[in-house]
Parts: structure tokens; sequence; C-alpha cells
């Protein structure tokens, strides 16, 4: 039997111990403290399973879950749609094509909390002192001060820097596209449409997965972006899970009851992600 060389231990075991010490214990540390009535500081007791069972009661709780999973759906959607027709175009033969690539890979290169603030100056300042000069009612409202159109306002910021990245992996995608077979299907008299669905779309498939998985586990997981452009507002109507496990687990009292919270919203990502890796799969098989 071959024997594993000595580096390769000294290489694994250091990435083991720091893998332990700053992901797997805090994991483990939190999933203690979500037993407890803990505060964050001070004493605490143990209470159980109690967090676990009031956390499906609890109406703030079911409304953070139920925006951030509306959000992460039209997001995903969004961005995916968006990200694909911008790979075809700057993947065909057209002019200034590197430079456009560069222009639109540079909302990646900006931080996001930069962006959303710009944004939010925007949205706040800049676009209603549009609306009131030109006398265009839509462009006159904050719609971050409105319950019912805040969640757009994010929507629109986060799907425009996160069209970078995944712009990227489909262009990655549609590379692997052999010309041949374009090239005869458009001999046999297929339209553009027909090309795209029926050859370059099935051949892409394992990259729409990756791109759909990534982004919808992104989005369900906002935070960044809650905090500069609404902090949760107007009232709650823009509260993210994430966002209300910050904000009530450290400023509120609730840690351990806020750790109950994200175990189980880790869960619902680790389970979300498996059901859509396996789904995507089965297209791509299928295809």
């Amino acid at each position: 039997m071959k024997r594993t060389a000595a580096p390769f231990y000294w290489i694994a075991i250091p990435a083991a111990i720091l893998f332990f010490a700053f992901h797997t214990f805090p994991a483990l540390q939190g999933f203690f403290y979500s037993l407890t009535n803990s505060r964050g500081y001070g004493t605490f007791d143990f209470v159980g399973l109690q967090n676990y069972i009031d956390l499906f009661s609890d109406p703030s709780i079911l409304n953070s879950y139920a925006f951030t999973f509306k959000f992460a759906i039209v997001s995903t959607i969004a961005v995916n749609a968006l990200s694909l027709l911008l790979a075809l175009g700057l993947t065909a033969n057209i002019r200034l094509r590197g430079f456009l690539r560069s222009v639109y890979f540079l909302p990646a290169v900006l931080a996001v909390v930069v962006v959303s603030f710009v944004a939010n100056f925007v949205f706040s300042t800049a676009l209603p002192a549009v609306g009131q000069a030109t006398g265009v009612e839509a462009l006159s409202t904050n719609i971050l001060g409105s319950q019912s159109l805040a969640w757009i306002g994010i929507v629109l910021v986060t799907v425009w820097q996160g069209c970078a990245v995944t712009t990227v992996i489909y262009m990655s995608g549609l590379q692997t596209v052999p010309e041949e077979l374009l090239e005869a299907a458009t001999i046999d008299g297929a339209n553009g449409w027909q090309r795209f669905w029926s050859i370059t779309f099935r051949l892409i498939a394992p990259f729409v997965t990756v791109n759909v998985i990534l982004s919808f586990k992104g989005f369900l997981m906002i935070f960044d972006q809650i905090i500069a452009l609404t902090g949760g507002g107007p009232g709650t109507s823009t509260q993210s899970i994430s966002f209300l496990i910050y904000r009530n687990g450290f400023t509120a009292g609730e840690f351990g009851y806020q750790s109950a919270n994200a175990v189980i919203y880790f869960i619902v990502i680790a389970a979300l992600s498996l059901v859509q890796l396996r789904l995507l799969r089965q297209r791509e098989v299928s295809a």
C-alpha cells in the first residue's frame, strides 16, 4: 500500500485547523446559543427547542422570509435572463466588443455598499429632482420611501451589479458551443431562435445550472443592499432574513433567538440548493 508523503499532511492539517477554527467551531457555537435565551452578553439559561418553536409563530420572521424569497426569485430570474442576453451580444462579432465587456464587468469591481449608497442618492434625490423639473410624476417620488415599491429599487440595484459575474459565466459557456453545429443548423434552414433554443441553450445548460444556484443562494442572503438602501424600511417592508438576524440579534437582545433563526435559515438554503441542483441536473440530462 502506497503511503502518503508527509508534506501533504503539513499542507492539509493547518488548512483543516483553520477551517474548524473559523467555520465549524463558530457554527457549533451558534447552534449552542440557539438553545439558550442569551442576549449576547451576561448570563443565560437553556430553553431547549423553545426558540425554534417560537420562530414559526413570529409574524416579523414570517414576513422577512416572504420578502426574502420574493426578492430572491424575482432577482434570480431577472439577472439570468439579462445576463444571457448580454452574453449573447458580447460574444457576437460586433465592434468595440472588448471595450463593452470591460464596461459591463465594471459593476463587479465596485463595492456593494458604495454602489448601494450611490443608488440611494439617485433614488431619493436625483431622480425626484429630474421628475419635478420635467413634470414626470413617476420620477418625482422616491420609490425607496414606498412600502409597496421599495423592494423594486433594491432589485434594480442588485440585478445591475449581479449581472457582471453572471454574464462572464454565460460568455464562457457560449464559447464552448461548436460553430459547426450552428452553421449546419443554418444550412438546414433553422432561424436564430431555433438555433438558440435547440442547440445553444441546451449545450450551455451546465452554466445555467451554476448561475441559477449561485445567484439564488446569493440573493437569499442579501444584506449589504438592505443596509445601504432602506435599512429594512419603510417600516419592515424590506427586512430580509439576514438583516433581521443581524439587527435583532446584536441590538435587540435576541442573540439566542436569532441564532435559532440562523440555524433554520442555513438548513433552508442548503435544502433549496440541493433541490435546485437535482432538478437542474435532471434538466441537463433530458436536454
